[in-house]
């Protein structure tokens, strides 16, 4: 689904019609800290994951090496 100039034309003017001319940079700041807050968790979730991951491996190695000798 994408969106044509139109709707955003519309969707623009309805913002603008609810918020207000005043309070759309508020709104904006808001979003792209809110946008920031979730990237940064994202990235700290997935680093997290990974470091998990990682462990695993190398307990799974340390096995395997035990097992041979």
């Amino acid at each position: 689904m994408s969106l044509g100039f139109t709707e955003i034309i519309l969707i623009a003017l309805f913002i603008l019609i609810v918020f207000g001319a005043k309070r759309i940079p508020e709104l904006a700041r808001a979003f792209g800290r809110a946008s920031y807050e979730f990237k940064k968790a994202k990235n700290a979730l997935s680093a997290e994951g990974q470091e998990l991951m990682d462990a695993a491996e190398e307990t799974a190695a340390e096995e395997d090496r035990r097992k041979l000798h």
